[in-house]
């Protein structure tokens, strides 16, 4: 049996581009774990998720097991926390973004920001008020993916040593996503391209946690607002509510997205 996951964050409502990967996801053959990817608690609204479930359900996609809150799950998340600080890989950082940008203006090519490794060495108490940063040294991480083809990622270069909770008591996306998927057997991960470069890092941080081998990954084209701008969760035009709305059936919506998929 192979399980895959479809992963929405309740800080929006779903939209077009959540049906095209709703698509992959289901039409992938896998068995589908519905996943509530709400780990922050600043931005994730429960009547969004709410409303995600209700327009799951109108448009017919069903999970093949129960929901699962990432919210839930903290006892998970420090126990993984843990297995790296036994290997010593997890320090204290008390850096802002603004102090990192100080320190290092520029972004790589795809406009992320690079840690620079400046706490590690100031041993810091691994506190609930700090940031908790996992190291990440040199090393090119390989993957073919299944729609883009072979990749190489330096996590290192990329992002430097990777966030894995805040200073408010939030776990990462990075983490959690790496963590949950190596939990739940998770052996297809299907999502969209802009989150290609975060596949390294996840790889390193499960390989980490014990992980022998990796997930197949699968990169799929977005819905493009413009040439250069993603369909967002801000878009009213293509939100799953608003065509609904509008007198979109079901039907129409789904098929939007198909049309999507056939033109990429």
């Amino acid at each position: 049996m192979v399980l895959t996951r479809f992963a929405p964050a309740p800080t929006g409502w779903l939209h077009l581009g959540h049906v095209l990967n709703a698509e992959y996801v289901w039409g992938s053959g896998a068995k589908v774990v519905l996943r509530i990817e709400d780990h922050d608690r600043e931005r994730c609204r429960t009547e969004y998720e709410r409303g995600i479930l209700e327009d799951l359900g109108w448009l017919g996609y069903r999970a093949d097991f129960p929901l699962v809150r990432q919210s839930g799950r903290d006892a998970i998340y420090r126990e993984a926390a843990q297995v790296l600080r036994n290997h010593g890989l997890v320090y204290a950082c008390d850096c802002t973004r603004a102090a990192i940008e100080r320190r290092n203006p520029r972004a790589d090519a795809a406009g992320e920001l690079r840690y620079d490794g400046y706490c590690r060495s100031r041993i810091l108490p691994l506190s609930e008020s700090a940031g908790w940063r996992v190291r990440m040294d040199p090393g090119i991480e390989r993957f073919t993916d299944g729609l883009l083809g072979p990749q190489e990622q330096n996590p290192s270069a990329q992002g430097g040593d990777v966030l894995i909770r805040d200073r408010l008591g939030n776990w990462t996306y990075q983490f959690v996503a790496a963590v949950d998927d190596y939990r739940q057997g998770i052996d297809l991960v299907i999502r969209g391209a802009d989150v290609l470069a975060s596949t390294g890092r996840q790889i390193r941080i499960a390989r980490l946690l014990g992980r022998r081998t990796p997930p197949e990954f699968r990169h799929h084209p977005l819905i493009m607002k413009t040439p250069t701008q993603k369909l967002s969760k801000s878009d009213g035009d293509s939100g799953v509510r608003d065509l609904r709305a509008r007198g979109w059936t079901a039907a129409d919506v789904i098929a939007a997205a198909r049309a999507a998929i056939r033109s990429q």
